[in-house]
């Protein structure tokens, strides 16, 4: 039996279905019943039929998933997958920072822990945070964790934001000059780059987008494009768009947490089922009341 095979034979017995973010290797994203952003896959997964869910991503993924999803279990197939950025902030330090701007509402990235989540008052996406910051009546903002996506929507919005000092180490190494080599290599191509990116890369770029919107950008034009993300998107852009040119801003633009999963993993996680992902019920019910909240602003993607 191929290592496929073994996949679909243990996904069918143990009712589940499998999720990959669009960072994901290919081959395991060509695996995955769906395909998308971190949050978009929890959503999904709440609407399907399954009593299993496998998330190929990091670990902040796996808890959103199990925060919407309590009545089922959700593997981790990597459990050793973290996300730095989601690292550079603890619930003290947070609880600290609110006491510095005691006025401010605290909007929380979905890229960051259950117990972040928990400590805020709404959460937001890389395409909504213009929205959800606007959507306060608060005039005061601690934004957390990532420092370049604040900056961005700071961009977009009167009230007054405070950043924290995180960031995505494979967005905010992509530079200016990053930007201008690949013009230069592929004179004619639109460029876009994700809001994680540092303010002069999204400056000297045709747009902004999340990865959801990167797809619909893609959707819209026949131009080549200089992706500027993790290059694990380039496959679902190429997948989606055949014939088409899509080029990585640079070749280096790599998350390792990102690309640990592999169809063995994959296999492993359903025989074994493991690495089960749990989120104590206190957090839980107040990071789900921050997730909750800003789908009541509108739709969200990562």
């Amino acid at each position: 039996m191929s290592l496929i095979d073994e996949i679909l034979t243990l996904k069918k017995e143990r009712n589940a279905v499998i999720l990959a973010h669009n960072y994901q290797r290919g081959e395991v994203q060509d695996i995955a019943d769906y395909t998308g952003d971190s949050l978009g896959l929890s959503k999904k997964a709440v609407e399907v039929d399954a009593d299993v869910i496998v998330f190929c991503g990091v670990d902040f993924m796996g808890e959103s998933a199990a925060i919407l999803n309590p009545d089922k279990t959700v593997l981790l197939p990597r459990p050793e997958a973290g996300c730095p950025m989601a690292d550079m902030i603890t619930p003290l330090e947070l609880q600290l920072f609110k006491k510095e701007h005691p006025d401010a509402a605290v909007v929380c990235y979905v890229n960051s822990s259950a117990a972040i989540k928990a400590e805020s008052d709404v959460c937001c996406t890389s395409s909504n945070s213009i929205q959800v910051v606007n959507s306060l009546e608060e005039d005061e903002v601690i934004f957390v964790p990532d420092q370049n996506l604040a900056n961005y929507t700071q961009r977009f919005t009167s009230k007054k934001i405070y950043p924290w000092h995180g960031f995505c180490p494979t967005h905010h190494q992509i530079t200016a000059g990053d930007v201008l080599e690949a013009k230069a290599k592929h004179p004619g191509a639109d460029v876009i780059v994700h809001p994680e990116c540092r303010k002069e890369v999204i400056e000297l770029a045709d747009g902004a987008f999340s990865t959801d919107g990167m797809l619909k950008y893609a959707r819209a034009t026949s131009k080549d494009i200089i992706v500027g993300t993790e290059i694990g998107m380039i496959h679902r852009l190429k997948k989606e768009n055949p014939g088409r040119n899509f080029y990585p801003i640079s070749d280096f633009v790599v998350c390792p947490n990102m690309k640990v999963n592999t169809l063995e993993t994959v296999r492993d996680s359903l025989r074994d089922m493991k690495t089960v992902i749990k989120v104590p019920e206190d957090i839980r019910i107040k990071a789900k009341r921050a997730l909750d909240r800003m789908l009541e602003v509108g739709r969200g993607d990562r």
